[in-house]
């Protein structure tokens, strides 16, 4: 089924969604750093989850960075979403693959650690991005972004992630949602979201069923008025360009520059999202040189 994501409202507007399938985006994200499953379900779920926050975004000059870093062997996962839920994204240490944990599910959690912090970084264009953080709540990463909007946001907020390894370690499904109650909504509401929420498969058992994102938003606002506002295609995208490197060599500082140029090596830069390489000869390099002041 192709990646959708979806917008919506239920319960008179007092319900704020947003739903999406991200397969196609994971498979792409966990091919690209050629994860081992569990590393591939931390990242999966950090994508998904950029997406959908990255959708909430008003401008499309604004960007969302998400970071979770809690000691654990995946050694942090960063990711970067956009509002036309375009995202990319890398983890520390592709290779991590943990035993499944008591519930034999993927141990992501475990894999992060609780020893650190989830980070949210909105770049709205102005002089100082906003920063939220909270202290990692469970590592599992959905748990954590709830507790985020709760706490920091003052918004009570259910979400679900879901990544699916196959046997040949592509990825079978994944997809995720934020449901959000509004200031508006009455506790009978809350309640009964959360409870249709503890009695529903989870998201990759309804994709693999067939489920599209509609129908799954369907099952579980079901005669609560869902309203479906704005599709969109989240997608894994990286915007790096020679041009973009070359501004982060210039930013490691005159003096540094200097050091390599007199090396009179070929400095090869790897981008962190999608593994492009680029490389700078030194003449490149002192050509760069001349114009730093």
């Amino acid at each position: 089924m192709a990646d959708k994501l979806v917008k919506a409202t239920a319960s008179d507007g007092n319900i704020r969604i947003i739903a999406a399938i991200t397969t196609e985006l994971v498979n792409e994200a966990v091919k690209i750093h050629d994860c081992a499953p569990t590393a591939a379900a931390a990242l999966g779920r950090m994508v998904t989850a950029g997406s959908i926050m990255g959708s909430m975004l008003k401008s499309e000059k604004d960007s969302l960075t998400l970071k979770i870093s809690g000691g654990g062997e995946a050694k942090g996962v960063v990711v970067t979403s956009y509002a036309d839920s375009t995202v990319k994204g890398y983890i520390g240490n592709p290779s991590v693959d943990l035993p499944a944990n008591s519930k034999g599910k993927l141990d992501v959690g475990g894999a992060i650690g609780k020893n650190g912090n989830l980070v949210i970084i909105r770049d709205m264009g102005l002089k100082e991005p906003y920063i939220g953080q909270v202290p990692i709540y469970t590592g599992e990463i959905g748990d954590d972004l709830a507790y985020y909007f709760t706490v920091s946001e003052q918004t009570p907020s259910a979400v679900g992630l879901g990544v699916l390894v196959d046997t040949d370690l592509s990825i079978k499904a994944a997809g995720g949602f934020i449901i959000q109650m509004m200031p508006g909504a009455n506790d009978l509401v809350a309640d009964l979201v959360t409870y249709r929420l503890q009695e529903i498969p989870s998201v990759t058992e309804m994709i693999v069923k067939g489920m599209s994102v509609e129908d799954m938003l369907n099952y579980i606002f079901e005669d609560m008025d869902l309203k479906i506002h704005e599709t969109m295609t989240p997608a894994y995208k990286c915007d790096c360009s020679r041009e973009r490197v070359e501004r982060a060599l210039i930013s490691i500082g005159k003096k540094d520059l200097e050091e390599l140029y007199n090396e009179g090596k070929t400095e090869e830069l790897k981008c962190h999202f999608c593994n492009k390489s680029y490389e700078f000869t030194s003449e490149q390099i002192g050509n760069i040189l001349k114009g730093v002041k």
